[in-house]
């Protein structure tokens, strides 16, 4: 579109007011949940040796709301509340999920209990039209071999498939949440991906196109929120973010990539590479912004399984214990978890953004394998 200006600065501020008030928010809070015993005190499957206090996500929760108000007072993104509600829908269900995630934090609820919180959550965005409506399949397109075509979901299937992307993404983030800075890293790597390919959806699909609004106005809040809570607790923290924090993470993720892939109008009929790339590239995306937490999800839920506990039940072999396992620091295995996480998400967003795959896909597997190295220098010392 000829003369396009994007809100850039505009989501810089209102992500950048979420940044802000969560900082200052923290010290507060730290004070609030150490005078309320809302502490974690160590135990054997942590990581930390000394009492923490918790209830970090309240102050992320400022944060976001915080920058929620502050994008409604920008005429350029007053259309993210214009178009719908589902902003008003994910501020509800944040709210909600964060006071399960505070008792939880206080009191140690049942798994039975925090489920249906998240569930809970789950349906206040879908009653406010956070929906999965459409899919892509890989037939019915009459292009030829790899031919594609969007699968029309009914209602039934919509609300189920987005409360499963909404409680997994939210298990996902809290048991990710082990180290000091992991679950808040990787909540503004994700963030900072999904709104990348959202603005970048904007600057294709055009300045006037809603459909990408909310997604961007949610991942710039998130962003924020996870960056100023970051220096209070990145090694050696001084307060974590609790379930109250970490389930709110998860929850504006699903929020954002269900806005922006669960109902992503996409031409159907191409066959090419690139077609087909464009077809599934909001998929791509989700499934990449979210693999460590979830991979790490997936293995937990079996390896607890197998042995015939919960797939709640705590344990201490999550995919940061085992880098601290064979001989990385705190830090050294945050950052990289984090760079796993980067150069998967930034990875596939260029992936769907940038007409030449071939490029992505080069640097990604250089990326992947720089990872790779790093990862195993402890076990190369070694020998």
């Amino acid at each position: 579109m000829p003369g396009l200006v994007l809100p850039i600065r505009e989501y810089l501020l209102a992500g950048m007011t979420s940044a802000v008030i969560t900082y200052l928010l923290v010290g507060p809070v730290r004070v609030l949940a150490l005078r309320l015993h809302a502490v974690a005190w160590p135990r054997g499957r942590d990581v930390h040796v000394t009492p923490t206090p918790r209830w970090g996500g309240i102050a992320m929760l400022g944060g976001v709301l915080a920058g929620v108000l502050m994008a409604y007072q920008l005429p350029a993104l007053r259309l993210a509340f214009d178009y719908s509600n589902e902003i008003i829908g994910v501020v509800i269900a944040g709210v909600l999920l964060s006071v399960v995630g505070m008792l939880d934090d206080r009191y140690d609820l049942d798994a039975i209990t925090k489920l249906v919180g998240q569930i809970t959550a789950a349906g206040v965005l879908i009653m406010f039209g956070l929906q999965w409506t459409a899919f892509p399949v890989p037939w019915g397109g009459g292009g030829g071999l790899f031919s594609m075509s969007i699968l029309s979901l009914g209602l039934e299937q919509g609300v189920l498939l987005t409360v499963l992307i909404t409680v997994a993404l939210v298990n996902a983030m809290n048991f990710i949440d082990g180290l000091d800075g992991l679950a808040a890293g990787l909540g503004m790597i994700a963030a900072l991906a999904t709104g990348l390919f959202a603005i970048g959806l904007l600057s294709r699909l055009g300045y006037y196109d809603p459909s990408a609004y909310v997604p961007a106005l949610l991942a710039a809040v998130l962003s924020g929120a996870c960056l100023g809570f970051l220096p209070h607790n990145f090694n050696p923290a001084r307060i974590f973010m609790g379930d109250s924090g970490s389930m709110l993470v998860g929850l504006i993720l699903a929020a954002a990539t269900t806005s922006m892939s669960g109902r992503m109008a996409i031409p159907t009929g191409s066959s090419g590479a690139a077609d087909v790339l464009a077809l599934f590239a909001p998929l791509i995306v989700l499934a990449a912004v979210v693999f460590v937490p979830v991979l790490d999800l997936l293995m937990a839920v079996v390896r607890r399984t197998r042995k015939g506990l919960s797939p709640f039940a705590a344990d201490k072999m999550h995919l940061h214990h085992r880098l601290l396992e064979i001989g990385h620091s705190q830090r050294r295995a945050v950052l990289l978890i984090y760079l796993w996480a980067g150069v998967l998400a930034f990875g596939a967003v260029a992936l769907a953004l940038i007409d030449d795959p071939s490029i992505v896909l080069w640097a990604v597997g250089i990326g992947l394998v720089v990872v790779v190295l790093a990862s195993a220098i402890p076990r190369v010392r070694a020998r």
